[in-house]
């Protein structure tokens, strides 16, 4: 599933991102790399989404958490 599609309150674990390497490579430089825990704050379903990874809070656009695949 997508990141996109995690509901409030839940954990996950990023697997993939399938997206090109400029992507990827922001991503990672926010530490945003497979394996890490997401715990999803605010997603809405449109727009963007709230999310906390190790000691932060970040919000990414609903098109970024599309091609964030997690478990």
């Amino acid at each position: 599933m997508s990141l996109s599609e995690v509901p409030s309150g839940k954990t996950v674990r990023l697997i993939d991102i399938t997206s090109g390497i400029g992507l990827k490579r922001r991503l990672a430089a926010m530490g945003l790399l497979p394996g890490v825990e997401i715990t999803m704050v605010q997603n809405s379903g449109v727009g963007p989404v709230v999310i906390n990874v190790r000691n932060g809070r970040m919000v990414l656009g609903h098109g970024m958490a599309l091609k964030m695949k997690v478990v």
